[in-house]
């Protein structure tokens, strides 16, 4: 062990030049360089970032030295890229070497390499600084992890497992006040730390993160720079580390525990700690500052003034003094949370279990909290009488203004809730003992304000563990404590606070109470502290704070820390959230937190966009109660919160809910009833949960089939959001973020006959268009290539509800099969039965694809999306690569598609479909003939199209009046949208289960929209 007493080596800068040059070939000039107990200097070049060479106190056994070698050494190759010294090879060949001084004592000798920066004794700390502070600990410690040696064997003062042997150290301590400090630091570390220590991890570590020993980065004071002097590296217990780091690390800052909390999770991002570790790290953060003050007090005449010796003992002193001032556990919890845990072990399941059980709970005030008229106490509210009285300690004129608001407005219970923010609280007492200068400001419990003598009940069975009165100002008045233990829940303890003397008589530790038994009453204004009555109950996850520990009130900065230990008790109470004011932001707000929080390229409808809160039938319901009458979301295809699928959810997720690996009915009956709504031939199923899954399974089937890649589309198609998908959606790559048609994708003309050649006959639209399909084919011929499928909506949606020209998908299916390729149908939007006169869209066609894929209303809202294929091209598929969607087919999915199947079916929603189409296009033409805009009107069944052009000749679009009489229709109650390539293409999808009132309302917000943006 090395001789702390024993001088530092003798050696003069001249000297350490000629043994840097001697022994390492290094040139350069010394200059010293302070050290405990060795002799260091830095040795500047002109050839390199320079050295440190170290002449080691020939007192320290050479096993030491070697130690310290090997970590170095060890470090550089396992971790090349840490910032730590790094050894340079002597012209032996060694790491290690040696000199004798000139008193012939022998000193071992080596020259590691010099890192740049400030010592962060010398940096202003922020919370960015600790956090990568705590990172660059944990990486060097996550290095070590499995090196040993054994001078790392040590027995060292400064190993925290030895932290006790302070108390041999403490009559060098004068002044009774910090030694009782003292006391209690070490008596804590015996008792509750010292008897864990055994069970956590141990390794190597480097033992001394002091603020002198860590570098910060001279360019930005927010990265560490490097890690030095590996002098007291020790195998030891990890969380050391973290201690040791802290303990320097949060010296003089306003949040010492919230420094260390930042610092012990960033060494958690980079080495994850274990929570029995952060539970005995407070106190171990207090022993090395105890193990620094009484070494410095026990030396102190020895060192005079060594700065390196007297490392920041004042500051030391300030910070045990804040610490012995704090509640270790709040401590604790504080420093848990910071790394992800529970802030006490449990909390989670205790806040779980009383969600989950709110409806068997006893009622805490009789008649039941939810049956009384409830108003919210004004104690958040700064300014108010109330608080401003109740602050300045005249409660009879708070409890007065109380009762005569609540005689006016007949409220019979006040609440103060969880979380509130007050200024009521100023009484010393409320000033945070974390955090210098701040309040504890936010309200822990619920209040329940009642009047003097009512009576409260406990919720649930209980043990009395404690009753006392807190007579402070302000305090707490009469206070019971009772402990909760209900099956599968962990233990948790409830505050009764305010309560009437007369449960000391009543009440002893360990009286046994029953669900719905008197616990006491509401105190008086002389018994309650001085407040206008009323109960503070609380919650405490925490079993093993006292009545007097459990805080009531909290700091912001650590609310989610005491939302952990003190969960919100309003469950308890059984009050209904309502009673706290409405849910949900403001549009603004939600507004501002989307452009915050989600993608920039997530739009919104409308320029004043719309909270929908409730939807109904053919209407949503905003968040003022204004209903609008939906023609634009397809997805519900039934009507919003239809009651069939509202009851097959219900029903089958309260059954069961599995995947596809497992056999039940429901997905083998679904298949069933879907293919019979095809034609013959597309007889095999599979399911995913969107669209876009539903495209993309279709496309791996093709591709996999034909063996071919190259895909024919349709121009302006949009076919889903993956990227294979964008690569195939014209609308996608050829608008604003695209990057162009991909040279595996042919992109056919649109077949709009609206827009087709004047010279082109009627009755050869659906020829001349396929001819652009023939032309790909005939491209791809000639390049010996050949089509994998062509693709496309059987009513092209986003090009603006385009209907095919009779006989075109039969033109183009022929051809695409004549070259050996597949014909896919995408019914994504079009699908079940909106068309009205069939099923599918593409039957107007005449055509019987290879492939179909279904999505947007097959699940009515919820999601789901299906392929259906012919049992030809589902066998080549079968290639020995499973496939398998997690949710796709699951048993509440199929039980909604069912209920969409049989909703359609019975309530004849398909000739509904057909009929309010009709009439709908009927009105839509006489519109026409008034509007010499409308250029063109389409439709089928609910599928409709009105097309806008500034001139019908032309045919130019009348973008910027689509928009006006798009957004008039929604100022008028209406929400229906714009497609096509110029916009200008009024789009209207309604429920199926529109009706022809529906549809007369529809048309008079049309005229009256028209005429307004026409005047």
């Amino acid at each position: 062990m090395t001789d702390l007493s024993h001088p530092a080596p003798q050696f003069s800068p001249d000297d350490a030049e000629r043994l840097a040059k001697d022994i390492f070939g290094v040139e350069g000039t010394a200059s010293p360089l302070d050290s405990e107990r060795d002799r260091n200097y830095r040795i500047k070049t002109e050839i390199d970032a320079g050295w440190i060479l170290k002449i080691v106190n020939s007192t320290e056994p050479k096993i030491e030295s070697e130690f310290q070698t090997a970590l170095l050494h060890h470090l550089g190759r396992a971790a090349p890229d840490l910032m730590v010294p790094h050894l340079k090879e002597s012209r032996a060949g060694d790491f290690l070497a040696s000199t004798v001084a000139a008193n012939g004592e022998a000193h071992a000798v080596r020259l590691v390499g010099w890192l740049a920066g400030k010592p962060l004794a010398e940096v202003g700390r922020t919370t960015e600084l600790m956090r990568s502070f705590g990172r660059s600990l944990g990486e060097l410690d996550r290095a070590l992890q499995g090196f040993i040696h054994p001078g790392a064997l040590r027995d060292l003062d400064w190993d925290l497992r030895h932290a006790k042997r302070a108390r041999q150290r403490l009559h060098f301590i004068r002044d009774e006040s910090r030694r009782a400090i003292l006391e209690r630091f070490i008596a804590a570390f015996e008792d509750k730390v010292e008897p864990k220590l055994s069970r956590l991890r141990s390794q190597v570590i480097h033992n001394d993160a002091n603020d002198w020993n860590i570098l910060v980065d001279e360019h930005d004071h927010q990265r560490i720079s490097g890690v030095i002097d590996f002098g007291d590296a020790v195998h030891t217990v990890l969380i050391a580390e973290v201690a040791i780091a802290c303990a320097y690390a949060i010296l003089d800052m306003e949040d010492p525990i919230g420094a260390a909390a930042t610092l012990a999770a960033g060494f958690h991002e980079r080495y994850p700690l274990q929570a029995e570790e952060i539970d005995v790290l407070f106190n171990l953060i207090a022993m090395r500052l105890v193990t620094s003050v009484t070494f410095s007090a026990s030396r102190h005449e020895q060192t005079g003034d060594n700065p390196y010796l007297a490392i920041s003992e004042a500051p030391a002193w300030r910070l045990l003094e804040k610490m012995d001032a704090m509640n270790p556990r709040l401590a604790t919890a504080i420093l848990r949370k910071a790394c992800g845990f529970d802030a006490i072990e449990g909390a989670g399941a205790v806040r779980r279990w009383i969600s989950d059980n709110s409806r068997s709970f006893a009622d805490v005030v009789r008649p039941a909290a939810a049956q009384m008229t409830k108003a919210i106490v004004p104690y958040g509210d700064p300014a108010h009488v109330m608080t401003v009285a109740s602050a300045e300690q005249r409660p009879e004129e708070a409890t007065k203004w109380w009762d005569d608001f609540s005689a006016r407005h007949k409220v019979t219970l006040g609440i103060g809730p969880w979380g509130e923010a007050r200024t009521v609280y100023t009484d010393k007492a409320f000033e945070s003992r974390f955090i210098e200068g701040k309040r504890r400001i936010h309200h822990l419990g619920v209040d329940l304000f009642m009047p003097a003598q009512t009576p409260l009940f406990t919720p649930l069975a209980a043990t009395v563990k404690s009753v006392e009165v807190e007579r402070e100002p302000l305090g707490y008045g009469g206070l019971v404590l009772l402990e909760h233990r209900p099956e599968g829940c962990p233990p948790f303890n409830t505050l009764w606070g305010h309560m009437a003397h007369e449960a000391l008589e009543r009440l002893k530790p360990g009286d046994r109470l029953e669900a719905g038994d008197l616990v006491g009453y509401m105190g008086g204004i002389g018994e309650n502290g001085g407040w206008t009555p009323h109960l503070h109950f609380q919650v405490s996850s925490d079993t093993e704070l006292t009545a007097a520990e459990i805080i009531g009130v909290g700091e912001a900065a650590y609310l989610d820390v005491w939302e952990d230990l003190f969960p919100d008790v309003a469950a308890l109470t059984k009050i209904p959230p309502e009673a706290f004011g409405q849910t949900g932001r403001t549009r603004e707000e939600i507004i501002s937190k989307r452009r915050e929080l989600l993608l920039p390229n997530l739009s919104i409808s409308y320029s004043e966009p719309i909270k929908f809160v409730r939807g109904e039938g053919a209407w949503l319901i905003d968040n003022f109660g204004r209903a609008y009458l939906d023609c634009f979301n397809n997805v519900c295809h039934l009507g919003h919160s239809h009651p069939d699928v509202v009851e097959a959810v219900s029903r089958q997720a309260a059954v069961l809910n599995t995947n596809t690996r497992y056999l039940h009915d429901n997905i083998v009956e679904y298949a069933e009833r879907l293919t019979a709504t095809l034609p013959a031939g597309l007889a095999v199923a599979s399911f995913a949960c969107s669209g876009s899954e539903a495209n993309s399974l279709m496309l791996r089937m093709a591709r996999n089939h034909t063996g071919h890649n190259e895909a024919i589309v349709l121009d302006w198609a949009y076919h889903g959001t993956t990227q294979e998908l964008i690569d195939l959606s014209a609308y996608k790559y050829k608008r604003k973020g695209g990057k162009g048609r991909p040279d595996h994708v042919y992109e056919a003309v649109i077949p709009d006959s609206y827009h087709a050649p004047e010279s082109w006959p009627h009755a050869e639209h659906a020829k001349r268009f396929a001819q652009s399909v023939a032309d790909h084919i005939e491209a791809m011929r000639r390049d010996g290539r050949s089509p994998g499928f062509f693709i496309a909506e059987s009513i092209p949606s986003v090009a603006g509800q385009v209907f095919l020209p009779d006989g075109y998908l039969k033109e183009v299916y022929a051809m695409v099969r004549a070259a050996g390729g597949l014909c896919l149908a995408d019914e994504v939007q079009v699908g079940f039965g909106r068309v009205g006169s069939h099923w599918w869209a593409f039957e107007t066609q005449d055509v019987v694809p290879d492939i179909v894929s279904m999505g947007k209303p097959i699940g009515n809202g919820h999601p789901m999306s299906a392929v259906v294929t012919t049992r030809e091209v589902a066998d080549s598929f079968n290639n020995g690569m499973e496939y398998f969607n997690t949710f796709a087919g699951n048993p509440v999915s199929c039980a909604i598609g069912l209920a969409v199947l049989n909703a359609i079916e019975r309530d004849r929603l398909r000739e509904n479909a057909l009929s309010v189409g009709n009439y709908l296009l009927d009105g839509f033409r006489k519109m026409q003939q008034r509007f010499d805009i409308i250029g063109d009107v389409r439709g089928l069944g609910l599928f409709l199209g009105i097309e806008l052009v500034v001139d019908r000749k032309t045919k130019a679009p009348a973008t910027d009046l689509a928009r006006k009489i798009n957004d008039g229709a929604r100022e008028r109650g209406i929400l229906m949208g714009t497609e096509g390539p110029h916009d200008n293409v009024l789009k209207m999808r309604p429920p199926m289960v529109f009706s022809q009132a529906n549809a007369d309302h529809l048309l008079d917000v049309l005229s009256a929209s028209f005429e307004a943006a026409l005047k």
